[in-house]
């Protein structure tokens, strides 16, 4: 076996060893928030010092408020807010929706979503990779379950007549959120307008104006 094939087996190995959150090499990481040391991900809090609140969360029976312009709210259960999720690689979240709300398209840089429906009835999709840009829909209702790939943008819409509501779990303690018309049009600051005209192939003025809206 030649020496770059060793080291390309090698390299495929370590990438697909760090293509997820650490794996932990004791019980329990708790996130320590307080502490000035940066790491990649949150330091560990003094084990001596843990209590059962640092693995708790309350509050994912409350319905978020939906009265936006997209219509729906997500509340958030990640290391942030519930401290015993550094290193376990998961996380989750609840979305509530008015009716024909949306939860807008996005991506999860660095978790897999798997969503149930637990009230309503849903329209959810993903789109491929380029080039081939395939948009995969389905309807969803009350119990069904469905996956979205990690970084492939996806969104979900509320296609019943009341209040809907979802929930997921993601596959790292900080899947980060990226909401595509936010950081394409409202990117702090703006990404020039003769490049966002020439990439969606409209006139700049149409730009300017979907900027404003951000």
């Amino acid at each position: 076996m030649s020496r770059f094939l060793i080291f390309g087996l090698l390299f495929a190995t370590c990438s697909i060893v760090y293509a997820s959150d650490p794996s932990p090499l004791q019980d329990f990481c708790v996130a320590d928030a307080n502490s000035p040391v940066l790491v990649n991900g949150l330091v560990c809090k003094d084990p001596k010092l843990v209590q059962a609140d640092d693995f708790f969360f309350r509050g994912l029976n409350i319905m978020g408020n939906t009265s936006n312009d997209v219509g729906s709210n997500v509340t958030t259960v990640n290391v942030v807010q519930l401290p015993g999720l550094n290193t376990l690689g998961i996380s989750m979240v609840r979305i509530d929706f008015a009716p024909m709300g949306i939860n807008a398209p996005h991506t999860h840089p660095r978790a897999t979503e798997i969503l149930t429906v637990i009230e309503g009835k849903f329209l959810v999709g993903f789109v491929t990779s380029n080039p081939e840009n395939r948009l995969i829909t389905k309807v969803l209702e009350v119990g069904d379950v469905f996956v979205f790939p990690q970084g492939l943008i996806h969104f979900q819409q509320n296609i019943g007549h009341g209040n809907a509501v979802a929930i997921a779990a993601l596959s790292s303690q900080n899947p980060g959120v990226i909401t595509i018309a936010n950081a394409v049009f409202g990117s702090n600051p703006d990404i020039p307008g003769d490049i966002l005209a020439k990439a969606f192939q409209v006139d700049i003025n149409v730009v300017y104006k979907i900027q404003s809206k951000f």
